[in-house]
């Protein structure tokens, strides 16, 4: 059978854990040569690139903090050393932190805007110098937040809003360039991070599955195959829209 990326380059941020780590494994599946992009989790990357190898694929793993540019172009500058090309992006990098309105900073904004937001924008900027005649291929990981609300998700649910609004623009301005920007909104999804994510996680999660009409959270499992779809042919007449996979969460 015929893999769907083969001979393709995706460098993903955030990608040594999580939804990154899995997409990183099913583009691989698929003959995706594949960057692993981490700021803290060497070994969890590392990890990641064996498994890679394990399925026949290429992959390695670059450290770079995707809030400052001098490390977005470095993480650029690496993975067209190591490959020669680059076709896909997947902006999985990213941050939640949720606080009532009377305890947000500029910190807090800042912690959301500068990674959610910022970064994207500059490794989209970065990858569209990459991308090659034949054009690329930009997939956002927002959220479902963007649009469903909770109390206390004021500047997360913003940035994510920004995300889908960068979709959208983009795409717009990359289409002639043959760029096609689309983005995956999921909804709670059991990753490292929401296991960890202290008093009232647990709560917080039975109350999510609650309002879900298929009763449970995701898994990193149910994202990355809408990763593959997008990053492939098959959606090669899409661009600028929005993948919501929530269980059915709105």
């Amino acid at each position: 059978m015929t893999q769907k990326l083969a001979g393709r380059v995706a460098l993903i941020t955030g990608g040594s854990k999580g939804i990154g780590a899995e997409i990183a494994r099913q583009f691989a599946a698929e003959g995706a040569s594949v960057v692993i992009n981490y700021i803290s989790g060497k070994a969890d990357a590392a990890k990641v690139v064996k498994e890679v190898e394990t399925l026949g694929g290429r992959a390695i793993a670059i450290e770079a903090n995707m809030t400052k540019q001098r490390d977005i172009t470095r993480l650029f500058a690496k993975t067209m050393k190591a490959f020669g090309q680059l076709d896909i992006l997947v902006n999985n990098a990213g941050v939640y932190e949720f606080l009532p309105l009377e305890q947000i900073t500029d910190t807090h904004y800042r912690k959301m805007f500068d990674l959610n937001v910022l970064g994207l924008l500059l490794a989209c900027k970065e990858a569209a110098k990459c991308f090659g005649e034949r054009g690329g291929n930009i997939i956002n990981i927002s959220s479902v937040a963007s649009v469903s609300p909770l109390a206390t998700t004021a500047v997360y649910g913003a940035s994510k809003a920004a995300v889908d609004s960068l979709t959208r623009t983009l795409a717009l301005e990359l289409g002639a360039a043959k760029i096609r920007v689309n983005s995956i909104n999921p909804g709670m999804v059991d990753t490292e991070g929401v296991r960890k994510g202290g008093p009232g996680a647990e709560s917080f999660r039975k109350f999510i599955e609650a309002q879900t009409p298929l009763g449970r959270i995701g898994v990193p499992q149910d994202i990355a195959p809408a990763a593959v779809f997008l990053a492939s042919d098959d959606s090669s007449w899409l661009t600028g829209e929005t993948i919501v996979i929530s269980g059915g969460l709105k």
